[in-house]
């Protein structure tokens, strides 16, 4: 056991754990049992994250997924430190802008890429050989509705998480026979910082995306999050669509 964990409880590596699904995440799995690498780019939102769930329960270590070198400096710390984790939930994601492909922002188009897709394969890659190596180990792939159901605007965003289904189904090919379990978890309409960083911080935008619904909060997912965890190692969950109910298919759309 590592030095940062003086027991016996198993490890989870959580990206994006600053807010919403991440931060609920660590919530809830620090409660039920778990230790937790927890990593975002916000370091004072992690330190408040740290105090209220325990330091001696989770970790916390500022990364920004969308640089390669610090992905592969925090896995070559893990391997420093002899530190082996069970568990790696790809949660770091985001959805910039609702324009239609004509008139998005090109820079929005490329951090959803960074961010939604590289920083998704290059943490899982990262990790891996070491899950690979004790034939042991979880991922979990946060997702979206939006990988399936094309909306107005969601362009690139919903190619990204359509990206991340294949991958994560890939994965679960590659993974065959290494006792390695693989999950998508495909949230539909949720409150949490989203639409705010989707509007680029208008508040008020992103709270009329909310106005007079009940939908889905941060522990909802991070409940689902937790029981595709704690399963037998012998079931996989390869993905779960999870909608609030008062969301459901659009209809498709003719125009006259």
């Amino acid at each position: 056991m590592s030095y940062m964990f003086e027991n016996n409880r198993k490890i989870a590596v959580i990206t994006g754990a600053s807010s919403g699904f991440g931060r609920a995440s660590v919530i809830k799995f620090v409660a039920n049992g778990w230790n937790v690498i927890a990593l975002a780019r916000r370091a004072e939102k992690l330190s408040e994250l740290q105090q209220e769930v325990g330091e001696q329960y989770c970790y916390v270590k500022q990364l920004d997924v969308c640089e390669q070198q610090q992905i592969d400096e925090f896995a070559q710390f893990l391997d420093q430190q002899g530190i082996s984790i069970d568990l790696l939930v790809n949660n770091a994601g985001l959805a910039l802008g609702l324009e239609s492909a004509d008139k998005a922002l090109h820079d929005d188009w490329q951090v959803m890429v960074d961010t939604n897709i590289k920083g998704l394969i290059f943490m899982t890659r990262a990790l891996l050989p070491q899950m690979v190596e004790k034939k042991k180990g979880h991922i979990i792939n946060l997702g979206s509705i939006a990988g399936t159901y094309a909306y107005p605007g969601g362009n690139t965003y919903g190619a990204s998480k359509a990206f991340v289904a294949q991958f994560s189904l890939n994965l679960r090919a590659d993974l065959a026979g290494t006792g390695i379990r693989v999950t998508n978890i495909e949230p539909g309409l949720a409150e949490t910082e989203f639409s705010v960083v989707r509007f680029h911080g208008d508040q008020e935008k992103a709270d009329s995306i909310y106005q007079g619904l009940e939908p889905l909060s941060a522990e909802d997912i991070a409940e689902s999050i937790f029981w595709s965890a704690s399963l037998p190692s012998h079931v996989n969950i390869n993905r779960i669509e999870i909608m609030p109910t008062c969301q459901s298919f659009s209809p498709l759309n003719i125009s006259r």
